[in-house]
């Protein structure tokens, strides 16, 4: 186990914080966006997870990118959505 695989558990265990965070407003309030915030930051979490699982210096390999780009795509249609509701 190197030095990288504790940080990378511990920022996936800040994604995961964030995922339950965003999940418990959406069952408060039933917006969407947290909903979308709380499977983003599930991704997230899932990413950093197999990084450390497969070892995996690069996190630029192709599966892992498109995880992490996923979750980012998501978080950009989650604002989106939530501005063009507004109006």
């Amino acid at each position: 186990m190197s030095d990288y695989d504790f940080i990378r558990g511990v920022v996936a265990m800040g994604f995961l914080v964030a995922s339950a965070f965003f999940f418990r407003f959406w069952r408060e309030s039933r917006d969407r966006l947290f909903a979308l915030f709380a499977v983003a930051f599930l991704l997230l979490t899932v990413n950093r997870v197999l990084l450390t699982v497969f070892h995996e210096d690069r996190e630029y390999s192709p599966t892992l990118y498109l995880l992490r780009l996923l979750a980012f795509l998501i978080i950009l249609a989650a604002i989106i959505d939530k501005n063009l509701r507004r109006t």
